[in-house]
């Protein structure tokens, strides 16, 4: 049985000040103010519904550097040439 596509949703009459909060809180976590919508929606119903994938999205940007991570890698990267005789 094939997934029902996602429904989309007109809403008037947004406060000012609600549309203005509702933007501050998606550009603080990085996400759009339609995903922060959703979000919210669902959250709002106090059910999770199943996901299909997991995004990795939070994660990106996040990266720092560690000298240490950094030099285990070169160990890994050595190539035993007698090994490939």
């Amino acid at each position: 049985m094939p997934a029902k596509p996602p429904v989309q949703y007109t809403i008037r009459g947004v406060p000012a000040d609600v549309d203005l909060a509702l933007r501050r809180k998606a550009h603080r976590r990085r996400i759009s103010l339609n995903r922060l919508l959703v979000e919210e929606l669902i959250n709002s119903i106090g059910e999770a519904p199943e996901r299909s994938h997991r995004s990795l999205r939070a994660l990106a940007g996040r990266w720092k550097e560690d000298a240490q991570f950094d030099r285990a890698l070169e160990d890994q990267r050595k190539i035993d040439w007698s090994l490939w005789r």
